[in-house]
């Protein structure tokens, strides 16, 4: 990347493009070898393997099971984790959780 170019031109400068060719770029930058492609998916599916084997509940379950996108609490806190992705600032994000978090039934 040429110094007088942040990393925020760069993004910018690909902001409409195709969500294929966007892929196919970054697949080029990875340069991963068939060898590198065929282990990071064994290593996932390994992974979502022992996931679903697992008996107990993780902290998500539980958590999704008790703020569902099914309950207000729920899409608040959905709502919430989206808006935050974008907040600027600390008072914005303090704003933001007040005004998501404190109209909801939490008991």
């Amino acid at each position: 990347m040429p110094q007088d170019m942040s990393p925020f031109t760069s993004i910018d400068a690909h902001m409409f493009a195709s969500q294929a060719e966007c892929f196919t770029k970054l697949r080029t930058l990875a340069n991963l070898s068939a060898q590198d492609r065929a282990k990071i998916s064994a290593d996932a599916a390994g992974l979502i393997t022992r996931m679903r084997e697992e008996d107990e509940l993780g902290l998500m379950e539980v958590f999704l099971a008790e703020y569902g996108l099914s309950t207000d609490e729920g899409v608040a806190l959905m709502c919430l984790a989206e808006a935050l992705l974008r907040v600027p600032d600390a008072e914005t994000i303090d704003a933001l959780i007040e005004d998501k978090i404190a109209p909801s039934d939490w008991g």
